[in-house]
């Protein structure tokens, strides 16, 4: 029963895209034909955080958009995955030392997958979401709920 309920969130993510700069564009480009990300069962746009799945955080978070990406992943329902995808979103990137940036969104929510670059390639992409597929395979929610496991 586990393997079956894993298989079908495994593939069937809906996404919140949550893109602040230019590594958006990158995530654009992975859901285009070339890259097609639909293949892996990933609907690129869902309609709001209370349809997804899975938000991917693409580009400089700052601490006056922190409340907002907060606020936007504990409407999302559970079980629910963040993707940090670029530099910014994973440590602030080349404004690192601002005043105003965020230090990794990681400061404010739980990140599952981290993916390097900048900008990040969509191939980086495509991998970060086999990562976090084999992560759903391998979860028991059981555990998840019950306060074991992540």
């Amino acid at each position: 029963m586990k393997f079956v309920l894993n298989w079908g969130r495994r593939y069937s993510l809906w996404v919140f895209n949550f893109g602040l700069a230019c590594c958006a564009i990158e995530f654009i480009a992975t859901s285009m034909s070339r890259h097609d990300f639909i293949r892996f069962g990933v609907i690129p746009f869902a309609n709001g955080p209370r349809q997804a799945d899975l938000m991917i955080v693409s580009g400089t978070v700052t601490d006056k958009m922190a409340p907002a990406v907060k606020r936007l992943y504990e409407q999302m329902p559970d079980p629910k995955y963040v993707i940090s995808f670029g530099a910014c979103s994973n440590c602030g990137g080349p404004y690192w030392d601002s005043y105003c940036v965020t230090k990794g969104v990681d400061q404010i929510i739980p990140v599952d997958v981290y993916v390097p670059g900048c900008p990040p390639r969509p191939e980086a992409l495509l991998h970060g979401i086999m990562k976090l597929q084999e992560k759903i395979a391998a979860e028991s929610l059981g555990d998840r709920y019950q306060g074991g496991g992540a």
